[in-house]
């Protein structure tokens, strides 16, 4: 693809292995109570900008009960207001608990010490469309460059988390690859991510193919920080048949297709804490976004998801 559902939307210590800890009766059977199955709209982005409420109808019709969004720009949801999308979704019987708005250094006033008014905006309208968690993917790398300004940034997401809390929804994280090919103090950046948001004002939402290009491998992950992850972006991955424009070497495919291994991840995410399973495919081959939507949605389902 050419452009990364970040990018639109922002222009728009280690812990110790935690498996050999948790209790057996978790690591034994997974736990379906209150699992919930959707799909990122970034999956079917060109067709939500010309007829989002027909692409909705459509995934409504194939079987999804969820969504998530990644587009949202001026105070509307893929050009609906927050109270015209949620009676949008209502109707088509959908829901959306979570959605992608980046932040970073724009959401802070330096004049008046405090967020800006286009970011309380923000929040204002995820909690007035219905959402339980608003969601930023990937860092702002500026403020990576360095510790003292990378703790500055990381004070930033936990007041962030305060503010949204307060005004009724969860602010929570999600990972590029960036986090995964860059270090400070010797430390991969998604590790200090994950040890220095507050995990009481922070949710973690993991995408499992995005770090891969560049090491990370989320079983890790999982096992490291047990209990962290209450979202989990559900991708495969296959290697391209050229390189990408940035060098890539890998794209997403039907689930289950690729070298991820996504259902033991799944699996084990269940049994450890993970509700939110959100299917999201970037690169679709000799398919469509939406034959892709299918396809993933039944093999999730026949999964056991």
């Amino acid at each position: 693809m050419n452009i990364s559902r970040r990018t639109f939307i922002k222009n728009g210590s280690i812990a110790i292995t935690g498996a050999a800890f948790l209790p057996a009766s978790i690591l034994d059977k997974p736990e379906k109570t209150d699992t919930i199955l959707g799909i990122q709209l970034w999956t079917v982005r060109d067709e939500m900008e010309k007829d989002p409420a027909g692409i909705l109808k459509k995934l409504a019709k194939m079987g999804y009960r969820y969504v998530e969004h990644a587009g949202y720009q001026d105070r509307k949801f893929y050009g609906y207001t927050a109270s015209e999308f949620k009676k949008l979704l209502n109707d088509l019987g959908l829901k959306m608990d979570s959605g992608h708005s980046f932040f970073g250094i724009n959401a802070w006033d330096k004049t008046k010490k405090d967020f800006t008014d286009e970011w309380k905006y923000t929040v204002e309208d995820a909690a007035a469309v219905g959402m339980k968690y608003l969601i930023s993917p990937g860092v702002e790398e500026v403020l990576c460059k360095n510790m003292d300004d990378f703790k500055w940034y990381m004070d930033f997401i936990n007041k962030n988390g305060a503010l949204c809390k307060k005004g009724g929804v969860t602010f929570g994280y999600h990972n590029e690859d960036y986090e995964f090919n860059h270090k400070l103090d010797d430390t991969v950046i998604y590790d200090l991510i994950l040890q220095m948001t507050d995990k009481s004002l922070v949710c973690q939402q993991i995408d499992i193919c995005n770090m891969y290009e560049f090491g990370g491998r989320a079983m890790d992950y999982l096992k490291r920080y047990p209990g962290r992850f209450l979202l989990m972006h559900v991708k495969d991955e296959v290697k391209r048949s050229t390189p990408s424009k940035d060098g890539q070497i890998f794209e997403n495919t039907i689930l289950g297709k690729g070298i991820i291994g996504v259902k033991p991840l799944a699996d084990f995410a269940r049994k450890t804490g993970t509700k939110y399973f959100i299917i999201e495919q970037e690169s679709y081959q000799d398919k469509t976004p939406l034959e892709c939507a299918y396809e993933d949605l039944k093999v999730m389902q026949k999964w056991g998801y």
